[in-house]
């Protein structure tokens, strides 16, 4: 019999405590401990999962104490580098929530600890593990060539979730945040090499520091001459009326997720509607002999459509396919540094006004 793997969960939040339920959950996972700054924040997830786990306040004293063979690394990014070699050195594999690091040269740093551990890294790419974002994406390969690809997560926030997003900023911008998972998007659809990259960002809050902002947008262009753009805002000030935008458009017509219930007030904050498809609406641009449309649009129903828990269990099942089958991980780590470069080289160019040649 297979013996179970040891799962120490760093982090509770909104992924964190996902992650550990979906831990909880899969037979081949033990969780050996919780660990969070806060005493109130393990202590309700313990409760969540129906207790009996041990917490721990300090990462190096619970990895210590644990000797797990996975860390499941769900914090701020300005932590993520720090413990990911530490759970390396100490033979863990790691799972790690997007994005890798602060910077590049931190994420070229954990991947290459991971190499040299020879140990698994999985980086939360979520998107990846979504059926319906997986046909979006091969739909998005039929369109021909140049793509271009509109993508946006704006969210709405208040109370508690304005003050997860006030902390997050403190360490990474909204482009660099979330970008990641769409630029990754991209970059499947159009299997090109990117050679730009634009961004702009403004500050829409004197609740904030001078220098960090809470809204970023870039664009980017590929050497098959597809280009990309897309945009995050976070905060009480953003609109709802546009913040699911998933389109992209090629020479043969368009493919748009069309997510119906995806919208309306507070739907932004909500981490579910973040992922939702339902359905993709396939244009065709071909005309007939009077130039009208020679077909009518088509819609691809998505009767797969699992909720954000369940698409985070999706993640840690492929993070134990890659342990018990020694799955070769070196396309998903470097994926995961192209499309950090992207983001971090559009951060750049907004702090700096310039373009950033790749």
């Amino acid at each position: 019999m297979t013996e179970t793997l040891k799962v120490l969960c760093v982090g509770a939040g909104h992924m964190g405590r996902s992650h550990a339920l979906a831990y909880h959950q899969i037979d081949d996972y033990e969780i050996v401990g919780i660990v969070t700054r806060s005493p109130e924040s393990r202590g309700a997830l313990n409760r969540e999962l129906g207790g009996g786990y041990a917490e721990y306040g300090d990462y190096t004293e619970a990895l210590a104490a644990t000797q797990p063979d996975v860390v499941a690394i769900s914090t701020y990014p300005d932590t993520h580098k720090e413990y990911a070699l530490a759970a390396f050195e100490a033979g863990a594999h790691v799972f790690i929530e997007k994005p890798l690091a602060e910077t590049v040269a931190g994420a070229e740093e954990v991947v290459a600890a991971a190499k040299a551990a020879e140990r698994k890294l999985v980086i939360g790419y979520i998107l990846r593990h979504h059926p319906s974002w997986v046909k979006f994406t091969e739909v998005a390969q039929t369109l021909g060539k140049p793509l271009v690809m509109r993508m946006n997560l704006n969210q709405q926030s208040s109370g508690a979730n304005w003050k997860t997003h006030k902390n997050l900023m403190s360490s990474i911008s909204p482009i660099v945040d979330c970008g990641v998972h769409y630029v990754d998007v991209m970059c499947q659809m159009t299997r090109s090499k990117p050679v730009r990259v634009s961004g702009l960002r403004a500050r829409l809050s004197d609740e904030l520091p001078e220098g960090m902002v809470n809204y970023g947008h870039l664009q980017v262009t590929f050497e098959d001459g597809s280009v990309g753009w897309y945009e995050a805002g976070w905060g009480p000030m953003m609109s709802e009326s546009a913040f699911f935008v998933k389109d992209v458009v090629g020479p043969k017509g368009s493919v748009t997720i069309s997510a119906r219930s995806a919208g309306g007030d507070g739907a932004s904050a909500n981490v579910d509607d973040h992922t939702k498809t339902e359905a993709l609406r396939l244009h065709h641009s071909a005309l007939d002999h009077d130039g009208k449309f020679a077909k009518s649009d088509d819609w691809i129903d998505m009767e797969d459509e699992p909720d954000h828990d369940e698409l985070c269990k999706r993640e840690q099942e492929y993070l134990l396919d890659a342990i018990r089958s020694d799955k070769d991980l070196t396309n998903h780590m470097e994926d995961a540094l192209n499309s950090m470069r992207i983001v971090a080289a559009a951060d750049e160019s907004s702090k700096t006004g310039k373009t950033v040649e790749l």
